[in-house]
């Protein structure tokens, strides 16, 4: 039953890109890219994430993480270029995913 979990991940993945105005209309070739880019808990992860710009204990509220759970995942992420961490002088983290096209190019 593991593999369920693993392709839901996905397809919520999939789903969830699919609410940018850009769309991310299912299909074999964008799971077998999702697969590349995220691990099963980062492609679960990311599909429970805010469009607009969020800060790691949205994050960590959005996906039922705790704060130091989801600042690891963000950072991950980060790292692989998928979502862009904002520090402001004397602020707050805020964070948001760039646009599937965006990293989907940069591979």
């Amino acid at each position: 039953m593991a593999h369920l979990t693993v392709r839901s991940a996905y397809n919520n993945l999939s789903d969830r890109l699919n609410k940018f105005p850009q769309g991310a209309p299912p299909s074999k070739l964008l799971y077998k890219i999702l697969e590349i880019l995220f691990t099963a808990e980062e492609a679960e992860f990311v599909s429970k994430l805010s469009i607009k710009p969020f800060t790691p204990e949205k994050a960590a509220r959005l996906a039922n993480k705790t704060i130091n759970e989801s600042k690891a995942l963000l950072d991950k992420l980060a790292s692989k270029g998928i979502c862009l961490i904002l520090k402001l002088t004397g602020s707050q983290s805020t964070l948001c995913l760039l646009p599937w096209q965006v990293f989907l190019n940069s591979q």
